[in-house]
């Protein structure tokens, strides 16, 4: 079997979002987003069977005459193997797509073929926006209504007693009904983001850290930028609360130092957002983590491309022992299944447990619509 063409399937028109959006990791200034692009591969084989991938910029090129069964040997030459993401070729949505293509190649899901172990897996529902306390308890109410157990709130106010007092005020709403999980996107410090995005010293870490812990908060992400390994122990040793963070750490590799050293509990690797993880990247980091005792919960990106990347999560996900759950973007009314699984006649949600079953059917176990997508060719081989 082997690659013969690729089209990049595009939103015909941009998915407009109802109100503008602008999360809690921009400049609080900062533009606000108002739709979402959606951008996917095709890749066709010689056997007539169709695979697809994300779209993040990767050269389509790089599969001109693969074979899809090689997909090790493709991993390790244009992802950088155990130093992937350094690569810079942006592969990840491509192997996804070769992935996509052996499952149904073999009338299989993607975690079969991986060793699958569960069936369904817990989510979170990740919210993405600095609320006033009386929205936040609001909100955190009606996710619960709606069968989460487990919400991801933001920090990240002006003053970081207000975020302790949102924080308290929720728990203090819903008591234990729900495990809450807090995001501080602290790593943006290391980025080129402007002046007016305040940044936590290690000293506000490690009292904020302090203080989520009386309140029983699940886990703590990114309290200081990814770098700051010392820091970040520190921060693990002084709380039971679990810290959390890697979604920008760019290779396999790069995770070691941090489990090493005890600076996180759980890693949060996203399997396209440094380009060059894939499936097998995502596993991969699993496996490291495992070693170290620690816990994998995925990062998921939310924007068009959400429903693809979070189906390979999954199955990737339902191969693991140390996965207690994965991101869920939910936002409403923007990051919903409406803008973030357009394209597709059967939505990812959650069961009454909160959990969201694995497809059993062959690859990414999606059908995507096409119908409201146009077709560009990126190349075709003249047999």
């Amino acid at each position: 079997m082997k690659i013969t063409k690729v089209e990049i399937l595009t939103n015909s028109n941009p998915i407009e979002l109802p109100i503008p959006w602008r999360p809690a990791w921009s400049e609080p200034s900062g533009p606000h987003t108002k739709s979402f692009n959606l951008s996917l591969y095709k890749v066709y084989t010689d056997q007539g069977i169709v695979g697809y991938g994300p779209n993040i910029g990767g050269n389509p090129e790089l599969i001109k005459n693969q074979d899809p069964l090689q997909i090790r040997q493709f991993w390790s030459h244009h992802m950088g193997g155990k130093r992937a993401g350094n690569s810079g070729k942006r592969a990840a949505g491509l192997e996804i797509a070769l992935w996509d293509i052996i499952g149904k190649m073999a009338k299989l899901p993607v975690s079969h073929l991986l060793g699958a172990k569960l069936q369904k897996i817990p989510v979170y529902a990740a919210t993405s926006r600095l609320l006033d306390t009386k929205q936040q308890v609001e909100q955190v109410k009606s996710l619960i209504d709606l069968g989460f157990k487990a919400i991801k709130l933001r920090l990240h106010r002006s003053n970081p007693l207000d975020d302790l007092a949102m924080i308290s005020a929720v728990r203090n709403a819903v008591g234990d009904q729900v495990k809450i999980l807090v995001d501080a996107n602290q790593n943006n410090a290391s980025s080129s983001i402007g002046d007016e995005y305040k940044f936590w010293s290690r000293r506000t870490a490690m009292q904020m850290a302090t203080e989520l812990d009386q309140l029983d908060v699940f886990f703590l992400e990114e309290p200081l930028p990814r770098k700051d390994i010392e820091g970040l122990s520190r921060i693990s040793n002084i709380v039971e609360m679990m810290v959390a963070g890697g979604e920008h750490t760019p290779t396999v590799g790069d995770f070691s130092p941090h489990l090493l050293a005890g600076a996180y509990d759980i890693v949060q690797p996203d399997i396209t957002l440094t380009g060059n993880f894939g499936i097998i990247g995502l596993k991969e980091i699993a496996s490291t983590a495992d070693h170290y005792g620690r816990l994998i919960i995925p990062h998921v990106t939310g924007g068009a491309a959400f429903f693809i990347m979070f189906a390979a999560t999954l199955q990737v996900m339902a191969t693991v022992d140390n996965c207690p759950m994965i991101e869920f973007p939910f936002d409403p009314p923007i990051l919903t299944p409406e803008t973030l699984q357009s394209v597709l006649d059967e939505p990812f949600w959650i069961d009454e447990d909160g959990s969201i079953t694995v497809p059993r059917q062959p690859g990414l176990g999606i059908e995507i619509n096409e119908d409201s997508l146009e077709t560009t060719l990126a190349w075709e081989l003249k047999l």
